[in-house]
């Protein structure tokens, strides 16, 4: 064990955490909920309060259920094997959809600078396509380089976002955030439903910060800390952020903008100053697809190794790069990417952050609900099991809720993936029974 000096402590886990789930996630948000008004806005609110729940009791499986997989590993504590495989491939596909929903991002943000690419759905497509290879190819160089690089684009989108948090408030307008509140009339019910998915598209990531675990002092009280203080700092951010550029952008102009935060700083300040946003904007995109390309990789890697994926995403070159896994995924993702041609990037991005967050919800409630037999098993302190099951409904509730709001064109999507997943595991299972037998032949 890593001697305590050398762990990290609350302040650096609820950093990390805040940075890990903010990224790209903001970077296309405000054109997509002008779309239907700023009061979208009060989505944040419920989502907050939701993803909140949800990142505590991931944190509190993360304590109590050390073995490797993440949310398929406790997603097989309760359901079972299929389960474990039911959970990767969801995840997998939420990942691969996501990827292509950052690629458009970078592209409306790429525009302004090739503006070829912003004149129809052919070059939207041969833009995010070219961005996807670009950035799976990139990752044959291995992981550390995949981290290195990660780790400074990143602050790409947060200083700008953060920063927009801060001093936009300066130019902000009351009379044109008045204006933009409900443009299109539909009721704030309707505009809260439907903008959930976008605002959980933003906190997609927080089931990440309970994989530090070993790495903390005093990971019981802090990690669910962190989790809950770092989901809150990201929210305080993404709603201040969001609300400025709404009171400062005419609603009109900002649901039709390929590059929401860029043209907010061009009209603070000038165009030149939009021009760096752009590319910083650009860069983090990259930056933030180059990681998940390699998460996505490492993901079918580790389902592989278990015996349920194809055996091609198990390989690793000597740089420990999923070679042939990453060009696989790169031809899904690009298949994805056909599916959804628009000449709209906003349009064609609020089309897969609805099928992204539908794929990833369901894994969500998986392993959610693997919590109480988890707290079974470690035997945990009666006390501790009544407040994380008050912690359970509430993320159980919002997960209900998300899965409703994505709308029936993304359920009913999801609903196909799924069940797919389940002839998946009908074609493989015969591979866990070989695998058992062999146990316990070598079994004394």
């Amino acid at each position: 064990m890593a001697a305590t000096g050398k762990k990290m402590g609350l302040t650096g886990l609820t950093t990390l955490v805040a940075v890990n789930m903010m990224g790209s996630g903001i970077i296309m948000l405000p054109s997509s909920m002008a779309q239907l008004g700023a009061v979208s806005l009060l989505s944040w609110i419920i989502t907050a309060i939701g993803s909140m729940a949800i990142a505590y009791c991931f944190s509190q499986c993360g304590i109590y259920c050390t073995r490797p997989g993440g949310m398929s590993a406790y997603t097989e504590e309760a359901h079972g094997k299929s389960a474990f495989f039911l959970c990767s491939y969801l995840y997998f596909l939420s990942l691969a959809i996501g990827n292509v929903a950052i690629a458009i991002s970078a592209v409306g943000y790429l525009t302004p600078f090739l503006p070829w690419l912003g004149s129809g759905a052919i070059p939207l497509f041969v833009g995010s396509v070219g961005l996807i290879w670009l950035t799976s190819l990139a990752n044959f160089g291995g992981p550390k380089v995949t981290g290195q690089i990660g780790s400074v684009t990143v602050w790409g989108v947060i200083i700008p976002v953060a920063g927009l948090s801060v001093i936009g408030w300066f130019w902000f307008d009351p009379d044109i955030f008045r204006q933009a509140w409900n443009p299109n009339g539909i009721a704030t019910s309707d505009a809260i439903a439907q903008s959930i998915p976008l605002t959980l598209w933003a906190f997609l990531g927080m089931e990440s910060a309970a994989q530090n675990s070993d790495a903390v002092e005093n990971p019981q009280r802090n990690v669910p800390l962190a989790c809950l203080l770092g989901t809150l700092g990201a929210a305080v951010v993404y709603v201040l952020s969001t609300s400025v550029i709404m009171g400062i952008v005419p609603n009109a102009e900002l649901a039709n903008s390929s590059a929401p935060f860029a043209f907010v700083y061009a009209k603070m300040f000038n165009g030149w100053v939009g021009d760096i946003i752009m590319a910083l904007a650009v860069m983090a995109c990259v930056g933030s697809l180059l990681g998940w390309q390699f998460t996505l990789a490492q993901t079918a890697k580790v389902t592989a190794e278990q015996g349920m994926f194809p055996r091609l995403f198990a390989r690793v070159t000597l740089l420990g790069a999923p070679l042939l896994g990453l060009i696989a995924n790169a031809v899904l993702q690009t298949g994805m990417a056909v599916s959804t041609i628009s000449p709209n990037a906003s349009e064609q991005f609020s089309k897969l952050v609805n099928l992204a967050a539908v794929t990833n919800i369901i894994p969500y409630i998986t392993a959610l609900s693997a919590l109480l037999i988890i707290m079974q098993k470690a035997g945990v302190a009666r006390g501790i099991q009544y407040r994380n099951m008050v912690a359970l409904a509430l993320a159980m509730a919002y997960s209900f809720y998300a899965l409703y709001a994505s709308g029936t064109e993304a359920v009913f999507g999801g609903m196909i993936v799924t069940a797919v997943g389940y002839l998946l595991f009908g074609y493989i299972a015969d591979r866990m029974l070989e695998q058992r037998m062999a146990l316990k032949e070598q079994t004394p």
